[in-house]
């Protein structure tokens, strides 16, 4: 009988949840996945079993389904959870912001209930830089002030508030949100990756669609920001090394009281244009883009100030950009449609 921390990863089926799957294998934790697969691949956890030789549970249940969700609980009984399910594209969700409200608070506060009637006061939230909304001082510290500028980025700020709420409640509950910034990579051995449905809303999955043959050329957004060349500079961070972020805020957990906020990000900013060099010296070839309007809601510079990460979990990125796009490329390449292909 295994007696290792069993651990809830909902959205486990995604992009960063089937890469924090083998980061909490690694680290001596037995993963059970939910996710409803509207926006994953059931491949991916075959891919996850694969790579870690695990028998990882899986469960497909809407968060929404308290039942379902509570049948689930009862059989595992997880001593924490990582929250990752989601819906997240940015343009759908000022599109369609009720399926978004619904999806993701309606989902958590059921998972908060769910959890908080087995006694699992441990969760790590899967947040995002989008709660610093436009903010214009750099490095973003945890200590800016919240705003968000699009339905998914408000769905994100309710959770934060939502979790920091819970916790004020509940003396029990530790819960640690985790504000990345630009996730993007791949896991080295280019078995899973980014594989965005439909037209891809970041930046890296473009690239290395058009790179691959998929899409005739990248449209850059604004050339004419006060940048060194001209386009965004965001903080782009390794896939693994975000995986990891979860596990080491997972161990913190103990030793705080309440809920902390934590950005994840590498401190430093890349543009669009060094993104697409390193891709094309990552891929052997020449990836044709276009310029477009800037477009609305789009800051020139954000990038973290890392610092609270090293000190509260002491966890701190290793990959470089070069990494990234080599990882990325390694996966499209194999991979040119993705889990579909």
């Amino acid at each position: 009988m295994s007696t290792a921390p069993v651990v809830l990863v909902t959205g486990g089926a995604g992009y960063i949840g089937s890469h924090t799957l083998i980061a909490l294998h690694e680290a001596g934790y037995a993963p059970v996945v939910v996710d409803n697969l509207d926006n994953a691949s059931l491949r991916a956890i075959e891919r996850v079993r694969a790579l870690t030789q695990a028998q990882i549970p899986f469960h497909q249940v809407d968060l929404r389904d308290g039942p379902a969700l509570s049948q689930v609980v009862a059989q595992h009984q997880p001593q924490a959870c990582i929250h990752f399910a989601g819906l997240k594209a940015v343009g759908e969700s000022v599109a369609q912001p009720l399926r978004y409200y619904h999806n993701n608070l309606l989902g958590t506060m059921e998972l908060l209930r769910v959890l908080e009637e087995a006694e699992c006061f441990h969760m790590v939230f899967s947040s995002s830089a989008t709660v610093y909304g436009d903010a214009q001082e750099m490095p973003l510290t945890e200590d800016v002030p919240l705003s968000a500028t699009n339905p998914y980025g408000r769905t994100k700020l309710f959770i934060e508030h939502m979790l920091f709420d819970v916790a004020a409640a509940q003396k029990r509950w530790r819960c640690m949100n985790l504000r990345y910034f630009n996730p993007v990579g791949a896991h080295p051995s280019g078995q899973i990756g980014e594989d965005p449905s439909g037209i891809p809303n970041n930046l890296m999955p473009f690239i290395t669609q058009v790179a691959v043959g998929r899409r005739p050329h990248l449209q850059i957004f604004g050339d004419d920001y006060s940048t060194p060349d001209g386009t965004g500079v965001r903080d782009y961070i390794h896939v693994v090394d975000l995986a990891k972020a979860h596990v080491a805020a997972l161990a913190a957990l103990p030793k705080i009281t309440g809920c902390e906020a934590v950005n994840v990000g590498t401190g430093r900013g890349s543009s669009v244009l060094e993104v697409l060099r390193a891709m094309e010296a990552a891929s052997g070839r020449a990836i044709p883009y276009q310029v477009a309007p800037r477009r609305a809601g789009d800051v020139a510079v954000s990038y973290a100030d890392p610092s609270k990460a090293q000190r509260l979990l002491g966890w701190q990125a290793e990959h470089d950009l070069t990494a990234m796009c080599q990882d990325a490329w390694r996966w499209q390449e194999q991979n040119p449609q993705g889990y579909a292909g």
